[in-house]
This record gives structure tokens, sequence and C-alpha cells, in this order.
């Protein structure tokens, strides 16, 4: 006489051809399913124990896809998507003094920052990402934007030595700040971090109250800083330190500082951040295309230093492909190096996906697929022409792969894309939109 055993529900199951969890590092399962119930993790397991087990509300199966930890853009500027090309082929303050920041007078405001926001959704989870670290202004439309969309973010809470539309002097924009931190303190989706611009637009006083409400509010300073060469000259020049020193005397070089850029970099520099449990964002192809230096992104992973990955903003990228900026971050690190080790495939995925969700504050909950965490995770097809043939996965996702396989994604358990289509977004209203703004923004481009 046999029993069975009853099989446990569960709400979803996703098939795939091959699991790669990120945690371990640089492993790949093949044919392992992944199980989730109230948009958690409850098991890793080969496709025929899954099935003995489980019992799916909805399967999902993609044999011939990776399942990956949805993709963390570590750094961006969402609603600037409505600026994607308007300024091209200039220097960093040449574009920002002189277009960027002239247009964002004239069209900046909550219809604005939503629209871009929208559109920056839906881009992003075409292309496999699912956690934004979003910098920019209208934190409580953005905020509210991604929560109406499921999607997870951390908004930034911005301060800056000028007025703006969002706010008109330094107690505004900290008063504004709390007001936004107090509404968003316990959204499972949606979280904040201060995003003082950089250096060079925050002075110490602001610097120094950031430092002591983001201790208070357990919130990470998320920040440009050693952008360009002529930044730090500036630093020099008029606080008689580097940008980096500066911010450790104002007592900000620590674990909560998500340090953007990066590209003028001292070995003693690097071995501060480590010390210090900094995280450095590497957005390549922005630095490549302001030409701003060059991250040492290598040297930065030997040192221990933990690595994200950002796309920046489409008006300097121009696009939020996290596929493209990691292939562009493993490459690059290769030949600043000269040395074909650095940044090796496996911590180039770890970086786009556990790294970013680390300098966000977020890896005990995202960045990897184990037990327990959210069920934040991309199917990317790598059955066709373009990945063929396939040696080794995760060289492919890197190397190889392209935005356009990603079939599906989702984002706490919930569908965000099924077989290439948006399952809440209207795609076409998304895009007529943006065809709108570029009409209004083409009354005011200098």
């Amino acid at each position: 006489m046999t029993t069975d055993t009853p099989l446990q529900p569960c709400d979803l199951m996703i098939e795939a051809g091959w699991v790669v969890p990120v945690e371990p590092h640089g492993v790949v399962l093949a044919d392992h399913a992944v199980m989730v119930t109230d948009g958690v993790i409850v098991a890793v397991l080969p496709t025929k124990q899954a099935h003995a087990r489980f019992r799916p509300k909805d399967l999902v199966a993609r044999p011939e896809a990776a399942l990956i930890p949805g993709l963390v853009n570590a750094h961006t500027h969402n609603p600037m998507t409505l600026l994607r090309g308007i300024a091209d082929d200039l220097p960093l303050m040449e574009w920002l003094q002189g277009h960027i920041w002239p247009v964002e007078g004239a069209m900046m405001g909550p219809e604005f920052v939503a629209d871009g926001v929208v559109l920056a959704i839906a881009e992003m989870l075409r292309g496999g990402t699912t956690c934004a670290n979003e910098n920019y202004f209208f934190p409580d439309v953005q905020a509210a934007v991604y929560k109406r969309h499921g999607f997870r973010a951390r908004v930034g809470l911005p301060v800056i030595d000028f007025p703006t539309a969002w706010a008109k002097t330094d107690d505004e924009y900290f008063d504004r700040a709390a007001e936004v931190h107090d509404q968003w303190r316990d959204d499972a989706l949606v979280a904040t971090a201060f995003v003082p611009h950089a250096p060079y637009t925050v002075s110490d006083a602001s610097f120094e109250r950031i430092r002591m409400l983001a201790d208070q509010l357990d919130v990470p300073v998320h920040l440009h800083t050693h952008e360009t060469a002529g930044e730090v000259a500036d630093s020099l020049r008029d606080h008689g330190q580097r940008p980096l020193a500066r911010l450790d005397r104002l007592g900000l070089v620590n674990d909560r500082l998500i340090a953007v850029h990066m590209t003028q970099l001292t070995d003693a520099e690097i071995e501060l951040c480590a010390q210090r449990g900094v995280s450095v964002v590497h957005c390549p192809e922005s630095n490549l295309k302001l030409g701003s230096g060059f991250c040492r992104a290598g040297a930065l992973q030997r040192a221990g230093v933990n690595l994200a990955i950002g796309t920046d903003g489409c008006a300097s990228n121009n696009d939020l492909d996290m596929f493209g900026e990691t292939r562009t971050a493993a490459l690059l690190a290769k030949a600043v190096a000269q040395d074909t080790t650095a940044l090796d495939s496996a911590s180039a995925l770890r970086a786009a996906t556990l790294g970013g969700a680390r300098a966000m504050g977020l890896d005990a909950r995202i960045g990897s697929i184990e037990v327990g965490k959210a069920a934040d995770l991309a199917c990317v097809d790598l059955g066709q022409l373009e990945t063929q043939p396939l040696h080794h996965v995760i060289s492919q996702l890197v190397y190889a792969t392209g935005r356009h396989q990603v079939s599906d994604v989702w984002i706490a358990g919930q569908a965000k894309l099924r077989e290439r289509e948006l399952v809440d977004m209207d795609a076409a209203a998304v895009i007529a939109n943006a065809r709108q703004w570029r009409e209004r923004i083409a009354t005011v481009r200098l």
C-alpha cells in the first residue's frame, strides 16, 4: 500500500533551460525550475523534482531560455528619457549647462516627470530591468508612477544649491525630502535615498545635513562624483581637496555612499572606498559618450569594492539597455586594465544584478535567485540565431545577447512582460505620448 504525498501549491513555476542564480557566483543550473508564492521564491529545483513536489497555478516553460535575476540599473535619470538625443556629441559641462538645464527649466514639472518615467519603465521592462536607482526631481511623482506600474525603485530626494521647479531654498529641499520619505518609508516596492547632485553643486553645510539625516533615516546617499578631470581640478581650486577627500571630511565616505562614475581615482582612493564599504556605480557608455574618462572597474573589483552598473539617463547614453551596458563595462575594463581577466563575464553579470542591489541596500531582497528573495526575474531567449552555438551561458549573456532576447519579466512574482509583450502597459500609447513631448520640447530647444 502506498500513499501519495499531495503536491504543494504555488502561484508560479518557471521552467528554464538554465537558471543563473548569480549567488553562488558563476553557477549555471541546467534544466531547473523556480517556484514562486506570494511574490517570493520558495524553491529552486531540477525541473523533474519541481513537478514531483509542486502544483503551480501558472506554469511558464522556456526550455531555450536562461532565467536570471532582474537587472538592476543602479543609476538613472528616467524622466530624462523624454530628452533622448536632444544634445549629443558635446562635453559634459557644455551639454549640461548649455542645453539640458535650459530645456529642463522650461519643461520640468509633474507631467514631464510622470510621462518620462512611464516611457522608461516600458523600455526597461523590455530589456529585463526590474529595479532602478532614480536620481531626479519630483520624487513624489516618480514614486507614485513606479508604484502604479509595480516597478521596483529607490527614488532620490534631490538636493542642489540653486532653485528648481521642485524647490527654491535649501530648507525647502530638505522639507520636501522629509515629506516624500515619510510617505514611502514602509512601501514594499518604492524606497528613497538622498541624491545631492554632485560635489560642485552642493555646499558643505548641505552635505553635513544630508549625512546626519541619512544616518537618522537609514537611507543611502547617491551622487555623481569624480566624474571628470575638470571636476577634480575645480575641487582642488575651490576646496583645497579632491572631491572624495572633501566628502570624507564631511563624514560621507561610508557604506551608505553610492558613488557614481568615479572615472578619476587614485590607488589610495580605491583602497579608501574598499575600507569604508562604498559602492561604485559604473556608467561606461555615458562616460564614453561625454568623454568623461574611464572608471577603473577592474581595480575596484580587485580591491573588494562593491561594483554596480548603471545606464545614466537617456539624455547622455542614449538608452536604458543594461545588456549593452554590461557588455561595454566588461570589455572596457579589460582595455583600461590591459588585462583580459578584468571584470570577467560572471563578475559583470553580478555587478548588473546583485552588485546594484547591494549598492541600493536591497540585496537581502533582490539581485539573485535564492529562496526567500522577491521573484524579480527575467527570461532571456538564448535559442536565437545571434546566440548560437551556446557553449557557455554566462559568457553568452554578457558578450552576445541583446535586450531584444528578453522574453519574460516578473517583479515580485507579477508578470510584466510575457513573450515580448508588455502585460499591463499600452506600448502604442506610450509611443504616442513620447511623440507629443518631442513637439513640445522642440519649441524650447536652443
